[in-house]
């Protein structure tokens, strides 16, 4: 049977001292994605020690171009700790993390729990459950990985990847807005750099309460939900300022330091 805890030690390890991102050893690397997600959980509840409790998930590799590059036809979910949950306008020391790289997101709360329910959830049925929305950033701690050769059971073993991510003020969700091909915008210093829609972010939403009910941790109420990048990721140099604005939804502000 499998046991995560050498997976587990070698990440944190990985982490603690700051090394570049690699592949878990063959030895000691998940064969499985249920066994990706034991290690995660696990790794988890190690961080959640002095990054305190999860509070929402994230989804990755929800292209199929990303899918494709990782040899998966699924997308990928991981944890975000309530210490890593910013507040714009925010500013980030790059030197806090290896390599710190950017996505612009739909951000969703949970005014309800999204509990096992007698069927799968779909985009239409998490619906009732979603309160407020927000743009957001994503900080994607990639520790310098080579993406062409990154394994998608250690990605997801690695938490996804995920630093934290930086929220907009909320706003309730109306009832009659459509939240599939929203526009995004992002600027870099001011001048536009990119644009994009959002993209079935309530799928995205069912797929991981989905996940998160097969692993036996359903989503709380309360919890925050990103739901996929509007644009390519991007990277932020020290002295840069991105802002990410979500038509009818709100504007993120970002800036960084040495």
């Amino acid at each position: 049977m499998f046991a995560p805890a050498e997976a587990v030690r070698f990440l944190d390890d990985a982490h603690r001292t700051r090394a570049n991102y690699q592949n878990l050893p063959v030895a000691i690397a998940p064969q499985t994605v249920a066994e990706a997600y034991d290690v995660q959980e696990a790794l988890c509840v190690r961080w959640a020690e002095r990054l305190g409790p999860v509070a929402g998930l994230k989804i990755a590799t929800t292209t199929k171009v990303m899918q494709q590059l990782m040899g998966i036809d699924h997308p990928c979910g991981g944890m975000i700790f309530s210490s890593r949950v910013h507040r714009s306008p925010a500013s980030i020391r790059k030197a806090d993390y290896v390599n710190v790289r950017i996505e612009c997101e739909l951000a969703v709360k949970l005014g309800r729990a999204l509990s096992p329910a007698a069927r799968p959830y779909t985009r239409d049925s998490v619906r009732f459950a979603v309160s407020e929305i927000m743009a957001a950033f994503e900080l994607i701690e990639d520790r310098h990985a080579n993406y062409k050769t990154c394994n998608a059971l250690s990605l997801i073993a690695d938490n996804a990847w995920n630093g934290g991510i930086v929220i907009a003020a909320p706003k309730p969700l109306p009832t009659s807005l459509e939240l599939d091909g929203i526009a995004g915008r992002l600027l870099r210093n001011g001048k536009l750099e990119a644009s994009g829609q959002t993209d079935d972010p309530l799928g995205a939403l069912a797929w991981l309460a989905n996940l998160a009910i097969e692993r036996g941790r359903p989503i709380e109420r309360g919890m925050l939900v990103i739901t996929g990048s509007v644009v390519t990721t991007v990277d932020i140099a020290p002295g840069e300022r991105l802002d990410f604005v979500l038509d009818g939804v709100g504007e993120a502000a970002l800036s960084a330091s040495s």
